[in-house]
């Protein structure tokens, strides 16, 4: 996790320090017979993490686990093991992040997908996730026939929220991860209605989430910027366009 090549000259473990894939030090370890990632980061960092798997929770979505450990964020391995296979959205709809191209191919697959789709980037806007690319979300698929069973849960949230720093702007009106949020919901009539049925988040929800993390960050300035994208995405839905697509 440390990158250090020396860990290469020391005495054989089922768990060598080896980077994985990312910007970020990170390295898996198994303890007890269970596989665990642990990553390192800031304290906005390790903010970000925490606070989006708890807040995304709390809007009943599916998240990986993520808690604190000793400066890091550790996470079980979710495919608990490989009782189930992972596989990136990669090699689905390959380098293309386009969020009309990859719900059309998750709807291809089934409807549950694409809504399960729809819940990760819906998320990635109203916490501003930066990092969201086709290597950190996908599917499981099952380890004997190779179906599909369900979308992973949401994992890989580190870089969002003010985890590179607060925006000058908290209003999000120019955001673009919004913009392409409701590029999606108006060229989709599919997206838009299931889009209908997102829960929007609150004050008390975001409070609560953020109090069961122990590093300092202004809630308020948290509060604004999660509910003013949250009233962007409002403010579409009563617009004349999308009176129009009812």
């Amino acid at each position: 996790m440390y990158g250090d090549p020396d860990s290469f000259n020391q005495q054989y473990s089922p768990t060598p320090e080896l980077t994985n894939i990312g910007s970020f030090e990170k390295c898996w370890r198994v303890d007890g017979g269970k596989w665990r990632i642990i990553k390192r980061g800031n304290e906005l960092k390790r903010f970000s993490e925490l606070f989006i798997c708890r807040f995304g929770r709390a809007l009943e979505f599916c998240m990986a686990d993520y808690q604190t450990a000793n400066g890091t964020v550790e996470s079980p391995d979710f495919t608990d093991g490989a009782l189930v296979n992972y596989e990136a959205a990669e090699g689905i709809v390959g380098e293309n992040e386009d969020y009309c191209f990859n719900f059309n191919e998750f709807y291809k697959l089934s409807k549950p997908l694409a809504e399960q789709y729809l819940q990760i980037i819906y998320l990635d806007a109203l916490c501003f996730n930066m990092d969201r690319h086709t290597k950190n979300y996908g599917v499981l698929r099952d380890t004997e026939s190779g179906g599909i069973l369900r979308m992973a849960p949401n994992f890989d949230n580190n870089i969002a929220l003010f985890a590179r720093g607060v925006p000058q702007s908290l209003d999000r009106v120019n955001d673009k991860l919004i913009s392409f949020f409701l590029e999606l919901l108006t060229n989709d009539g599919r997206a838009f209605e299931m889009a209908k049925r997102l829960p929007v988040p609150d004050r008390e929800t975001i409070k609560r989430c953020a109090g069961q993390i122990n590093v300092p960050v202004d809630i308020k300035l948290l509060d604004a910027f999660i509910l003013n994208g949250a009233e962007r995405i409002a403010e579409f839905f009563s617009s004349s366009f999308a009176q129009k697509l009812k």
